[in-house]
């Protein structure tokens, strides 16, 4: 019986483990299962009532399915009540093996009122637990965070923005932020955890965001993302509630990897620092490859046929260097995050840059005939297609592979690439 969880397993080939995670998706939604919205949350401002579908890949006759309607607005429903939850862990472990249950939600599952029931009957099984992302704002006492390392929690990812009391308070609507560090201080001390910070301009960055990073090494922390503060609709806000804060303007991307090449400068010999929407400084992702020119030169040798790749600010400079000197042109739109275009970014593309074939990014919120519509309304006739789903590694995983496994991961995806390229565009 499926209660709406989503529960799958999930193969991380990270690896160091290759552990097959059982993924349990508690539901519930930002800003009404998390103690309140966080000052900087990506859903705060957003328009739940009038509620429209962006479509995308996974439509198929009509515009809009439950993805690009529902969950990219985070429109889960509440929490799930933890019979259903228990049903279907114990139904997914009847049928498949697993060595971890990894916990995650819409909501902040430290808020989820049977976390500690759950976490038990999950370590009665014998298996390790893995919550996912969490600000510990559910966490009314200590003792919960040692109850739950008790039943079996041994991994950990954890929104810390700042260690600084004072700005959990006002940042976070945290009002239990003394107990919630104390909660992080522990885990880190107990647990592999991996904390994420969102960077405010002045706000968390410079010394707090110094002061932070010092603290969560000297408890323990194995790594740190950096997530750079989008307030802007080209950085990614395309639920119609920009600009989040009033009066801020956000890092550039250039400005924004100076942060992280700073903070893995000071703090990269005792823990694993990496950047969102760029970059991870051990890996040199994204596009690792476009630093190897030896690889570069294969690879486009390899390329025999025209075609048109769009993308966003931040791909469009590596792909650019990538595809110099060959028949594939890149052409960006104002929006730096591929993932993120929608059906008005495209509406901006001078149609005459385009070739007879045309990728887009394959997450890209449009339809399939919406984009073929729009990319060839002068006339022409082009084949709109979707391209290679993972192309390079973004900071949220690149953390747990090496240099070698990168470039290794971003050649398989290329190669794909240019063989779909071969096969789908007009030969030069």
């Amino acid at each position: 019986m499926n209660f709406g969880m989503n529960l799958r397993m999930d193969f991380e080939d990270n690896k160091k483990n290759k552990k097959a995670q059982l993924l349990v998706d508690l539901k519930g939604e930002p800003g009404k299962d998390c103690n309140g919205f966080c000052r900087f949350c990506y859903f705060r401002k957003a328009n739940s009532k009038d509620v429209f579908p962006f479509g995308c890949k996974h439509c198929t006759f009509q515009i809009g399915c439950d993805y690009c309607t529902y969950s990219v607005r985070e429109m889960n429903g509440n929490f799930l009540p933890l019979p259903f939850v228990l049903q279907q862990v114990q139904g997914a472990l009847f049928f498949n093996k697993y060595d971890k249950v990894n916990i995650t939600g819409g909501g902040d599952i430290s808020c989820y009122p049977f976390l500690e029931e759950l976490c038990k009957y999950i370590s009665d099984m014998g298996l390790k637990i893995h919550l996912g992302y969490t600000s510990g704002k559910g966490f009314g006492s200590l003792d919960i965070a040692k109850n739950l390392v008790d039943y079996g929690v041994d991994e950990v990812t954890f929104s810390v923005f700042s260690t600084n009391e004072k700005l959990r308070k006002e940042w976070m609507n945290d009002k239990n932020a003394k107990t919630s560090l104390e909660c992080l201080k522990y885990f880190c001390e107990n647990c592999e955890v991996h904390c994420a910070i969102i960077v405010v301009p002045g706000v968390n960055d410079g010394k707090e965001l110094i002061k932070t990073v010092g603290d969560l090494v000297d408890w323990g922390a194995k790594a740190v993302i950096l997530m750079r503060f989008a307030n802007k609709i080209e950085q990614g806000l395309i639920l119609e509630n920009a600009p989040i804060v009033e009066g801020i303007k956000p890092h550039t991307i250039e400005e924004f990897k100076s942060i992280v090449k700073e903070i893995h400068e000071t703090f990269g010999n005792k823990v694993r620092v990496s950047g969102t929407p760029l970059y991870d400084p051990v890996t040199n992702t994204p596009f690792a490859i476009a630093h190897e020119e030896n690889i570069l030169n294969k690879l486009k040798n390899k390329i025999e046929c025209e075609a048109t790749i769009i993308t966003g600010n931040v791909a469009y400079p590596f792909l650019k260097k990538i595809f110099d000197e060959t028949p594939v042109n890149v052409v960006k739109v104002n929006k730096d995050i591929a993932d993120l275009i929608t059906a008005k970014d495209l509406e901006q593309i001078n149609l005459k840059e385009l070739s007879d074939t045309v990728f887009i990014p394959p997450r890209a919120f449009v339809h399939d005939r919406v984009a073929e519509e729009i990319l060839t309304r002068d006339g022409e006739k082009r084949m709109i297609l979707r391209g290679i789903e993972q192309l390079t590694l973004d900071g949220e995983v690149s953390g747990i592979y090496t240099k070698k496994e990168a470039i290794e991961f971003e050649l398989n995806a290329f190669n794909e690439l240019i063989g779909m390229i071969n096969f789908f565009g007009v030969r030069k």
